[in-house]
């Protein structure tokens, strides 16, 4: 993905789309996320933090997979927007997505919201 965002970018299996919204920067992975695609959803979320938007909302509404090495993308980026003294919320996951973040305890690190626009209300009145 080009430093430019908003945008997209794509490989194979997972597309990621990448908007701005007030101070937040909502990026929307759609299809798998795993060891050979997560790099794509890295990368946009380190680049929000870097340039100054430390609220990072994930819509995981079109995410069908999530396998550890996209867990460890979403933990790496909390701690990243912690740090700048933000978050990442996560918003609309599917169960098949809930249930990886049920069974290793990583719900309980993240604000999860049932849809985009609870969690953009959410963050709105941080």
């Amino acid at each position: 993905m080009d430093r430019g965002m908003p945008g997209s970018a794509s490989r194979g299996r997972l597309t990621v789309e990448v908007r701005h919204q007030g101070a937040s920067v909502v990026v929307t992975p759609e299809g798998e996320l795993d060891h050979h695609t997560a790099d794509l959803l890295r990368e946009p979320l380190e680049q929000g933090v870097e340039d100054g938007y430390n609220r990072l909302v994930v819509d995981c509404s079109r995410l069908e997979f999530c396998d550890s090495t996209g867990l460890n993308v979403l933990l790496g980026a909390r701690l990243k927007a912690e740090a700048e003294g933000g978050g990442v919320h996560l918003a609309g996951m599917l169960p098949v997505v809930a249930r990886v973040f049920e069974i290793t305890g990583a719900e309980a690190v993240f604000t999860v919201h049932p849809d985009l626009d609870s969690a953009l209300a959410n963050v709105a009145e941080a």
